[in-house]
Order: structure tokens, then C-alpha cells, then sequence
């Protein structure tokens, strides 16, 4: 018995180890496979659609038929009615047996449906409101339908208003089923002394119910037909798509390794064929930028090496110096220790100068690159002016930040996109004059804006130009008081045309000046407008 449960418990294991298999391989098919994905896809779409259609379609007709139903039974029920009031109008019959007779003849002869498998069941019964001495007995077509099927409801709103009919759809239980069925009630006159009587025509809807199951069988049947053609045809139609970019991924995985000789086969003129010819010439371009970069790159390993070991050694031996000297100042004569102070001042910006030379030979060598994520602007323009707060106030200026409150969201490298601003409002803080520097947040349909204005010196004509120049200062002869490199604006140019954005300046002598930064909401986007002005004289 122990070996026995030990060979069930394996049996179970290798079971479970086949079915872990087998949904592995699926997923992996399913990854790997772009035709399956795309078949099964448009099969499941094209089910859902057919199931829509089919189930739309299929309640329009059974209201149909029911509403069709419901006016020929009260058609009917109206003409049968009338005919039996006739009789009972002609009938001289006074005795309650000789009611119960003629009630009897009048609902055989007239009233009760022919064949064995009725198409109606009637019941005469006596109304809710009849209070005559005389009764009648009840008179049903068929047995085994009687008084009980109407509901109590329908009684009383017969009882309420004789002269009308009252139509009710219930279900009735016809041999071991239910079926649903229409009840039309309406009201007789018996005699002058038995007063007014029931007459309930029962309408089953077995005709209705097999016609819309073979309806229903049929929808089903073209459902499947047609889910499956839709498959077929997805199939051949992705197979001739697939195909070529398949070779075209196979030829790109060979120039990947380094086969940049490799070419798509270009045949005819169709799509397909323009798309071999543009990958081919894909290829033929970046081979050339490939050998293109692969000198600069040199260039650029070469110079960071060349900097790295001639620079950063001894520059880490004099900023040890420094620092033990900057720490001892207070020993040492006023002279001394001012000179201590410039000197760590001057080391400071010295390394920023070499790693800003470093930064312009990324961009130089074409090695930058954008890590882009989704960035609300308004949040990183309010990070860089509360940074900037403490140098406008020894600067005497007011920084104020001007956004709408709607969200400036936009695929960037928020790293980068902090960098230009902080290097627009320092700017614009050092040559501001103490006055106050505003900064605009703008949003529009394709891009997002944002403008650092100051009130200061402004820009002589044709200055507007040269700020963005390495090195470049409007007034040579004007002391720099937060340790710039000269290089900021134009790695801030730099970071924006990676961004295929804008970065524009605008000044008058006097005025002030404005810089305006513009990106696509979307990275990799051209930009056609802005939504901020670049001049006061343009804003409405």
C-alpha cells in the first residue's frame, strides 16, 4: 500500500511538472510570436463583435416576436369575446344549471381552440367585483390549466375597468416546462342575475420559443464560422507582413553583431518593398555614422582619459592642500587668509570648469543621451528657484515663480531640463541688478515653455546671439560673483537641441533680458510654436 501511494504521488508530480512545461512553452510561443498574437487577438476582437451583434440581434427579434405576439392575441381575444357576449346575449337561459350548460357549449363551440395541442387555453371565471347570489362553476378548455395561472393583479385590473382588456405575460408550465405565454383578460355579461364573468385567454408562446432557439442555433453556428474566418484571414494577412519584417529583424540581429555589410533583399514596389529599400538605406547611414563615432569616440575616450590622469591627480593633491590651508586660515595674517579664501574659491570653480569642459566633450563626441521619463515642469522650475532663494536675496532680488496650476508635463530628462533652469536663473539673478526676476511656466497642446526674465542690464543688439557663444560675457569688465565657468549657456544649448528643443534669448539695454526655454511634450517631436512669448512686445 505504501508503494502504491508513492507511485500516485509521482504520477501527480510528473503530471504537474507537464502541465508547468506545456504553460511555459505557450507563454514563451506567445512572446516570441508576433503572427499568434496578432491571429488570436483579432480572433478574440471578431468573437466579442460577433457576440454583440448576435446577442443585439437576437433580443430585437424575440421583442419582436413577443410584440407580435401580445397584438394578435389581443386581436383574437377581442373577436372571441365578442362572439361569446353574442351568445350570451341570445341565450334565454335563466336557472343555474342552464348557465352552467350554456357556459359550457358557448366555451366548446366557440371559445376553446381546436386539435390536440391547443393553440390557446381559456378559463371563464367569476369577476373579482360580482356579488350575485347566483355562481357559476368554472370553465376552463383544458384541465390542466385553470384560475390559478392568472395572477391576482391582472383579476383586479380586469374587475377595475370591464370595458377594456388587460394583457399580462407570465410563464406557464406545460408539460414539465415553462413556458413563457400571454393573458389576455376581458369581461362577459352572463345574464341580468349573474352578472359579469371572467374570460382569460391564455396565449402560450412554444412557436415563439423553438423559433428563437433555432435562431439562437444558427447565430451560434455563424458565430464560430465566421470567428474562424476572420482568423484565416488574419493569418494570411500577417504572414505577408510578418515575413519581411521578420528578415528585416534577422538582418538587423547580424548588423548588431557587427555584420555591417549585411542588406534586406529588395523586391518590386509595393510597401513592403519601399520598406527594404529604407532599411537598406538605414544601414548604409548608420554604418557611416558608426565608423563616423567611432572616431569621435576615440577622440572623446582619449581627451576624458587624457584629463582623468594629467588633471584629476594632481588637482585632488591641491585640493587636499587647499583645504588644510583654507582650515588654518584664521592662524595666518588677513593677507594670507584672503589669499586662503580666493584660492578655494578659485579651486572650486576650477573643478566645475572641468567638469563642465568634460560635459561639452560628451556632447561634442555625440555621446550624450537623454534618460526621458514623464516630468511636471511647474515642479522642477519651483525646485530650482527655492535653490536659487539664497543668492537672490544676497543679490537683493525677488525670484517669483508665475504657473497657472495646470500640470507642464513632458517626456524629458529632468536632470538636464534642471540644469538649463538653474543656469537661466543664476544667470539671470547675476545680471539682474538687484531688480526682481520672474519666471513663466507656459503649457500648450504640443509643448511646454518656461521664461526666466530679469530687469537688469539687458542685451546690446546683436548680444542676443553670442550668449549661447563658450566662454562669452557681455561685460568682460564686470566682476563674476557666483563662480560661473562660461560654459553654462552653452551646455544648457546643448541639453535643449538634445531635447529637440528651443533655448532663445531676448534683451533691450535697459529692459532686461529674457530667456525662453521650449520643449516637445512628447520626446523625439518637433516643435512649430511656443506657448510663452520670447518678448514683452508680443504678448497679448
Amino acid at each position: 500500500m505504501p508503494g502504491r501511494t508513492a507511485r500516485v504521488r509521482q504520477a501527480v508530480r510528473g503530471a504537474g511538472a507537464s502541465v508547468t512545461a506545456l504553460l511555459r512553452s505557450v507563454r514563451s510561443r506567445w512572446r516570441q510570436s508576433l503572427r499568434l498574437r496578432v491571429v488570436a487577438t483579432t480572433m478574440l476582437l471578431g468573437l466579442v463583435v460577433v457576440t454583440v451583434l448576435g446577442s443585439v440581434l437576437h433580443a430585437q427579434i424575440a421583442g419582436g416576436l413577443e410584440r407580435s405576439r401580445v397584438t394578435n392575441s389581443e386581436y383574437e381575444a377581442l373577436a372571441l369575446t365578442a362572439q361569446a357576449q353574442a351568445q350570451w346575449d341570445a341565450s334565454t337561459s335563466s336557472s343555474v344549471d342552464e348557465l352552467n350548460q350554456a357556459a359550457k357549449d358557448i366555451m366548446g363551440k366557440i371559445l376553446s381552440a381546436p386539435g390536440p395541442d391547443p393553440s390557446r387555453y381559456v378559463v371563464m371565471d367569476r369577476s373579482v367585483g360580482n356579488d350575485s347570489d347566483i355562481v357559476l362553476a368554472e370553465v376552463r378548455s383544458n384541465r390542466a390549466v385553470g384560475i390559478d395561472v392568472v395572477g391576482q393583479q391582472l383579476r383586479e385590473a380586469v374587475a377595475a375597468d370591464p370595458t377594456r382588456q388587460q394583457t399580462q405575460l407570465t410563464e406557464l408550465r406545460i408539460a414539465g416546462q415553462d413556458v413563457p405565454a400571454v393573458i389576455v383578460g376581458s369581461v362577459v355579461q352572463v345574464s341580468s342575475t349573474a352578472g359579469p364573468y371572467d374570460l382569460y385567454f391564455i396565449f402560450p408562446m412554444e412557436q415563439e420559443v423553438a423559433t428563437m432557439d433555432l435562431i439562437g442555433n444558427a447565430f451560434l453556428v455563424a458565430g464560430v464560422i465566421l470567428t474562424l474566418l476572420v482568423g484565416a484571414v488574419a493569418y494570411v494577412v500577417t504572414r505577408q507582413v510578418v515575413t519581411p519584417v521578420r528578415r528585416a529583424g534577422e538582418v538587423a540581429q547580424r548588423l548588431s553583431a557587427g555584420r555591417l555589410n549585411e542588406r534586406m533583399p529588395a523586391r518590386g514596389e509595393d510597401d513592403l518593398a519601399l520598406l527594404a529599400t529604407s532599411f537598406n538605406n538605414m544601414a548604409d547611414s548608420l554604418q557611416s555614422q558608426i565608423r563616423q563615432l567611432e572616431g569621435l569616440s576615440a577622440v572623446q575616450q582619449r581627451f576624458v582619459s587624457d584629463v582623468s590622469h594629467e588633471l584629476r591627480t594632481p588637482l585632488t593633491t591641491i585640493r587636499m592642500a587647499v583645504d588644510v590651508i583654507h582650515h588654518s586660515r584664521g592662524e595666518f595674517e588677513p593677507s594670507v587668509a584672503r589669499s586662503a579664501e580666493l584660492l578655494a574659491g578659485e579651486l572650486d570653480r576650477f573643478e566645475l570648469l572641468l567638469a563642465d569642459l568634460l560635459e561639452i566633450s560628451r556632447f561634442d563626441a555625440g555621446a550624450a543621451a537623454l534618460d526621458v521619463e514623464p516630468v511636471d515642469l511647474c515642479g522642477t522650475a519651483r525646485k530650482v528657484v527655492a535653490a536659487a532663494q539664497p543668492l537672490a536675496e544676497r543679490r537683493g532680488s525677488t525670484l517669483t515663480l508665475h504657473a497657472s496650476g495646470e500640470p507642464a508635463e513632458a517626456e524629458v530628462d529632468e536632470r538636464r531640463v534642471e540644469r538649463i533652469l538653474r543656469n537661466l536663473v543664476v544667470n539671470a539673478v547675476e545680471h539682474g541688478e538687484g531688480r526682481p526676476v520672474d519666471v513663466h511656466v507656459g503649457v500648450g497642446p504640443d509643448a511646454v515653455a518656461v521664461v526666466v526674465e530679469d530687469h537688469g542690464v539687458g542685451l546690446r543688439p546683436g548680444e542676443a546671439a553670442n550668449v549661447f557663444t563658450r566662454f562669452w560675457r557681455a561685460d568682460p569688465a564686470r566682476a563674476r560673483t557666483t563662480g560661473g565657468t562660461g560654459l553654462g549657456l552653452s551646455i544648457s544649448l546643448e541639453d535643449a537641441r538634445l531635447h529637440n528643443g528651443w533655448l532663445q534669448a531676448w534683451g533691450e539695454p535697459g529692459e532686461g533680458s529674457r530667456f525662453r526655454l521650449t520643449l516637445p511634450r512628447l520626446a523625439g517631436h518637433s516643435l512649430h510654436s511656443s506657448p510663452l512669448p520670447l518678448s514683452p512686445s508680443d504678448e497679448p
